[in-house]
């Protein structure tokens, strides 16, 4: 019988608190990884992460971060910018073909 390895899920605040163990304090990332139960290089990258994104790090399931929530904003306005386009090109030619 075969067993799946699951991933283990940890919220935001855990990460946040896990990084801030290592930035604040004196401690290592591998004491810190250590006392967690977590690989070194999972902390390491929480700790890029929050250093690249600030407050945008770790959204959480279901949620973007800001950069990705305005490009998903963005391409929604393009799309009805387009359609709106298609339908005054239409308009145009009906009242050009009728309007004489």
């Amino acid at each position: 019988m075969e067993t799946e390895k699951r991933r283990k899920k940890y919220d935001r605040q855990f990460k946040i608190d896990a990084v801030s163990m290592v930035v604040n304090g004196e401690r290592s990332v591998a004491d810190v990884a250590r006392d967690l139960g977590i690989k070194p290089d999972v902390l390491y990258r929480w700790k890029r992460k929050l250093d690249d994104e600030k407050g945008g790090a770790f959204p959480g399931k279901g949620r973007l971060g800001p950069q990705e929530e305005e490009l998903r904003r963005l391409r929604r306005e393009l799309e009805q910018t387009k359609e709106d386009r298609e339908i005054l090109k239409k308009a145009l030619g009906f009242f050009s073909k009728h309007g004489k």
